[in-house]
């Protein structure tokens, strides 16, 4: 027998039933909820329903919140019932409810690995496209819809098929200013945002491994960018570290059970992947996108692409319609696209270390006069963190203004928006057509350099501060 992938061993722990044709009924080890969910634990209980195991459910408040300093679960009126329909529900079922202003409180994929909720071996789901972020623990993570919301609330259980598996391995040494979202965002360039279409993706490599945690969250975050549902990256001493101690984590002899179970979850060296990719690390300078699909990057060093270079008519004129959309010219340098906007924050770049990275940036320097910039925090507790180490007085000092925990300008849904015709960089996943507001124009970047565009004004190369 050929040996098995990191995603072929935590796969088949998990099947309850072959279903045949690559179909399996599988076992879910943890479900994440985030205020969108209220909707499910409702329909559950109209049905006449039961929460089969409300213990491996676990919710929080973010997407639909606000941001504003003081804020409360009224601050936004449309959404307020929502949030106290959530809180009842869950209440009612037993479900582990992270409410405003808890330690726990936060984006729901900066809170499950936090809080050791997102453990290697699982197999974790949740009712948001980025939940392949917790692949970065050694997990098999994706993101469901409403109907399979209920599914797993129901049973515990939930039908899917099979993905081929693609191994991306990141070689080298990473450049000074270089970051894990300069890499993914490389490599949703190279490859495009339909090149993990149909994949669980597993990112592997030196360049991998020399990633902390929360780095490796960063690049398994973007594997929905890339087209696939699934991204992971075998756990080993850092992880493990990262997780000891952590409130859900295992204690105890129950630990150290753990860690030599988890130490077997890597791909054996014989193991068959469907795709292989490869990328040289040391050929990434800092990224940034130029238009309105993550694909659309280049190096903060070139220059705004041409459509006519492209020989594929429908690329062409996506290409023009980005550029008509973005306000850019063809040939111009990128780094004279000037901003009104600097968001920190998401699900890609809230945690700790991002905000330690953009802070080094900003301390000692002022925002630019016409610029509007914001930290938001990804949970509760890296907002108290960074509070103690003083983090928020070098933003503040700086000009940019320091919010509540949540989802905020990510997507717009919340009060958090920018104006039409304004352009932002941002340390979010997303540049689509309208994502931070109607109208509004996204460039995504590492927080390095977001608030490296904050001091100067326009996008600029982090590494000439």
């Amino acid at each position: 027998m050929p040996g098995q992938t990191l995603f072929d061993k935590i796969w088949g722990r998990h099947v309850i039933a072959d279903l045949g044709d690559d179909y399996a009924l599988l076992h879910i080890s943890r479900h994440l909820m985030h205020d969108g969910g209220g909707r499910g634990l409702a329909m559950i209980k109209s049905a006449g329903q039961t929460v089969r195991n409300p213990d491996l459910t676990f919710a929080t408040f973010d997407h639909v919140i606000s941001t504003e300093p003081g804020r409360t679960h009224d601050t936004l009126k449309p959404y307020a019932q929502r949030l106290y329909d959530m809180r009842s529900e869950a209440k009612r079922w037993g479900i582990k409810l992270f409410d405003l202003g808890q330690p726990g409180q936060g984006i729901i994929h900066v809170v499950g690995p936090e809080q050791g909720i997102t453990l290697p071996g699982t197999l974790l789901v949740c009712g948001d496209s980025h939940t392949c972020t917790h692949g970065g623990m050694g997990a098999i993570a994706f993101g469901i819809g409403a109907t399979e919301v209920i599914h797993v609330l129901a049973t515990q259980s939930l039908v899917q098929r099979k993905p081929k598996r693609l191994r991306v391995t990141f070689e080298g040494t990473r450049h000074p200013g270089v970051t894990p979202k300069d890499m993914i965002l490389h490599l949703i360039g190279q490859i495009g945002t339909a090149g993990g279409t149909g994949y669980a993706v597993e990112y592997a490599g030196s360049a991998i491994r020399a990633l902390e945690v929360e780095g490796r969250l960063t690049i398994c975050n973007l594997s929905i960018e890339l087209g696939a549902k699934i991204g992971m990256i075998a756990p080993d001493e850092k992880t493990f570290e990262y997780l000891k101690g952590r409130p859900f984590a295992p204690t105890g002899a129950l630990w150290d059970r753990a860690v030599a179970d988890w130490r077997a979850l890597a791909s054996d060296a014989d193991a068959v992947f469907d795709r292989e990719v490869t990328v040289d690390v040391g050929k990434i300078v800092p990224q940034i996108t130029w238009g309105t699909s993550p694909e659309q990057v280049i190096p903060v060093t070139d220059t705004v692409p041409d459509p006519a270079s492209a020989a594929d008519p429908d690329k062409k004129k996506a290409m023009q319609m980005a550029l008509d959309y973005m306000g850019l010219t063809a040939g111009q340098r990128i780094q004279d696209a000037k901003i009104d906007w600097v968001f920190i924050g998401s699900c890609t770049n809230s945690r700790i270390s991002d905000l330690r990275a953009a802070a080094a940036v900003a301390k000692g320097r002022k925002v630019a006069g016409h610029v509007r910039a914001w930290v938001v925090p990804g949970s509760e507790n890296i907002k108290r963190q960074a509070e103690a180490e003083g983090i928020d007085r070098v933003f503040k000092e700086a000009g940019f203004e320091w919010r509540e925990p949540g989802c905020s300008m990510c997507l717009a849904v919340n009060g958090d928006t920018i104006a039409p015709g304004q352009r932002s960089v941002s340390t979010s996943n997303r540049n689509f057509v309208g994502r931070q507001g109607p109208g509004g124009r996204t460039h995504l970047a590492s927080p390095a350099m977001a608030a490296a565009a904050a001091i100067a004004g326009h996008i600029a190369d982090v590494r000439s501060i």
